[in-house]
């Protein structure tokens, strides 16, 4: 993969699940991961709202920014990220189905509010 591949995942470094998916990801994805780049949007407002992220939104939802300047969000941004994995792109189409794609989204979102709100920070 070259720079033209490159991904941005903004991701919630504050909390203890997301960076160990990261982790995970990291590990898996072996040489794939290496044109990945991490940014915790912990206190990063300003460069959010810079690329176009309301940084609430980013809360609530992985965001990815392609290497042609496009934003992924929720569930796209996982089958972008996945997909570029040799052991994840199974998961990343199988995310993708319609039907499962909608259900998976109301679950994803229903769980990341409710642990905003036990932490308090939503």
């Amino acid at each position: 993969m070259g720079t033209n591949d490159r991904l941005t995942v903004f991701y919630d470094g504050a909390c203890p699940r997301c960076v160990r998916d990261r982790a995970r990801y990291e590990r898996l994805a072996g040489e794939a991961g290496e044109a990945v780049e991490w940014c915790d949007i912990t206190g990063r407002d300003a460069a959010l709202r810079a690329l176009g992220i309301d940084p609430r939104e980013a809360l609530l939802a992985l965001h990815v920014l392609d290497a042609q300047g496009r934003v992924h969000r929720e569930l796209d941004a996982y089958i972008l990220l996945m997909a570029r994995t040799r052991r994840l792109r199974w998961l990343a189409r199988l995310i993708g189905l319609p039907g499962l794609r909608h259900t998976l989204s109301v679950i994803y979102r229903h769980l990341v509010r409710r642990r905003l709100r036990r932490q308090g920070r939503l």
